[in-house]
């Protein structure tokens, strides 16, 4: 195990031993920062859920009212309308082909994949290259659609995925630790209420077994999440 750093250990000596309250967590991680940089603020959950069975899969997308903070590099596959329009809309690639052939030979310096219908047939070809990295367009997650304008404006605005691992956990990027209190909290709601409407009903029990916020190289702190439970 890495050793850890001298002011992670110093926040460590501090980080509340009991479930604290979302805002008070939200408080502790932004009165010790960890790191010269402006960190990204990561909200993980424990599920209540069997991840070996299909009927108990979680996947699904946000738009957090306060973004991520961070730019998001999106590319769209299509042509014509669909790709001027996401062009318009703010897109940093477009295009179909010459971009499937690019990806195929390894690059990869994009986000957010989003396609047209009619380019999935091209884009299906780069399942194992976009699939494992959680790029692959999907039309359960509004990737996969002819408005691709929407689809852009969308990511750009803050709309992020969310899918349970192997292990049954999910991580989402809540925002920045130099935003407000009341940003990164009222982010956090809107995941943890779409994590409850997600909620499979095969799953039996209590749902969210755990959940603990935590800065990119700080501390993780217990939330108290009683009401998904």
């Amino acid at each position: 195990m890495a050793k850890k750093g001298k002011r992670y250990r110093q926040i460590a000596e501090h980080r509340p031993q009991e479930v604290c309250e979302l805002e008070d967590a939200v408080k502790f991680l932004k009165e010790h920062p960890a790191a010269n940089f402006d960190e990204t603020v990561e909200m993980g959950i424990r599920l209540g859920v069997d991840p070996k069975r299909s009927d108990q899969a979680v996947r699904g997308t946000i738009t957090l009212p306060h973004g991520t903070g961070k730019k998001v590099r999106i590319l769209v596959f299509a042509t014509g309308a669909a790709a001027t329009a996401a062009q318009e809309a703010g897109a940093d690639f477009v295009g179909f082909e010459e971009l499937v052939a690019k990806i195929q030979e390894g690059w990869l310096d994009f986000d957010v994949a989003i396609a047209t219908p009619e380019a999935m047939k091209e884009v299906r070809k780069l399942g194992k290259v976009l699939g494992p990295r959680g790029l692959m367009p999907n039309p359960k997650v509004g990737t996969v659609t002819d408005d691709t304008a929407k689809a852009v404006s969308e990511a750009k605005a803050g709309r992020v995925e969310f899918r349970m691992d192997r292990h049954g956990n999910v991580h989402v990027p809540l925002g920045k630790l130099s935003f407000a209190a009341e940003q990164l909290v009222a982010n956090a709601h809107v995941l943890l209420d779409a994590l409850r409407a997600a909620r499979p009903p095969a799953a039996k029990g209590i749902f969210v077994k755990r959940c603990t916020i935590a800065s990119t190289m700080g501390v993780g702190v217990r939330v108290n999440v009683r009401e998904v439970a």
